[in-house]
């Protein structure tokens, strides 16, 4: 049967860049990386007197009208809808990869091999952040409410383009580089065993994030022109759903704060701290990756440079 795609003329993959990477050194590579949850945890506790999330996602150590202990609390809070977060996304990243693997089963060992590995790792870090989280409850005893379900996120992210699902879970897995080697990396302040999660986290997301340039890659070479505009309407539009469950989870987080210290903040002093929790959470989750050159350089060598300039118009928002 004849359909309107196999009328045009016009060739998708005319001006697409050759793959930066290659499956089988990225394979290679995530193996020599690759850790257990006991290289994690290891026996290990979350040591509840020192912060779990560096200062600069956080942006807790000003929040006007707070004590001391009480900005350590807002930032566990905020390590704990950390947790809950990335436990959301890869559970979306999992299918999707999937789904891209089962038509290539036939194109390579190598291939194959390496995003079926990238799919048990992503599962990995699912159980990871789910045992950080019970570890979290165990010790906090507060609860903390966060936004969900897993299922419905998912589903709605992934009703859009594969394109434009690539596009986010690659710009996902370049900001979880910002978070450790740019935020993290060098802050001796931060609870040990967070630290450690977000390192073993990085070690194969910054793997992961080669692969899904590759995915990007192949989706855009099979994309005609106006596809892959519409793609980037897609990403944004996925931006945009994932920011307004960022602004559900700044309130959460305010009433969870109120549940730890047992007082109901002043209303112009609440707003301002959910207000500035909102914008922390925006670069945590969406500016970092946004605004990261590797993301940035994937999209004007796949989408062209107009898309970068859509992208770098609409980062500062997320800043």
């Amino acid at each position: 049967m004849t359909t309107a795609r196999m009328l045009r003329s016009d060739e998708p993959t005319a001006r697409l860049p050759r793959p930066r990477y290659s499956y089988g050194a990225l394979l290679a590579t995530s193996q020599r990386v690759c850790w257990q949850l006991e290289d994690v945890i290891g026996g290990r506790s979350l040591d509840f007197t020192r912060p779990f999330m560096p200062e600069s996602l956080a942006r807790t150590a000003d929040v006007e009208g707070l004590s001391a202990d009480e900005r350590l609390a807002l930032n566990q809070i905020r390590g704990h809808g950390y947790l809950c977060t990335f436990g959301i996304v890869e559970e979306f990243i999992v299918p999707f990869v999937l789904d891209h693997v089962r038509p290539r089963l036939g194109e390579g060992d190598e291939c194959v091999r390496a995003l079926l590995q990238l799919a048990g790792e992503e599962a990995k870090h699912i159980h990871l952040f789910r045992i950080f989280a019970d570890m979290f409850r165990a010790g906090f005893t507060t609860p903390c409410d966060v936004i969900g379900p897993a299922e419905e996120i998912g589903r709605a992210v992934l009703s859009h383009h594969p394109l434009s699902v690539a596009l986010a879970i690659l710009q996902i897995e370049w900001m979880t580089q910002r978070h450790y080697v740019d935020a993290v990396h060098d802050d001796d302040g931060v609870d040990p065993l967070f630290r450690r999660l977000l390192k073993h986290h990085w070690l194969e997301e910054a793997q992961h994030a080669k692969l899904d340039t590759l995915m990007v890659e192949a989706l855009a070479a099979a994309c005609y022109d106006d596809e892959r505009e519409r793609a980037l309407d897609g990403y944004l539009d996925i931006g945009a759903f994932l920011d307004g469950g960022i602004a559900q989870q700044a309130e959460f987080d305010a009433v969870a704060l109120e549940r730890a210290i047992g007082r109901r903040l002043p209303d112009a002093q609440r707003k301002a701290m959910i207000d500035r929790q909102r914008q922390a959470m925006r670069w945590t989750y969406l500016g970092s990756g946004m605004t990261h050159p590797e993301f940035l350089g994937t999209v004007e060598r796949c989408l062209g440079p107009a898309a970068r300039a859509r992208l770098e118009a609409v980062a500062p928002m997320f800043s």
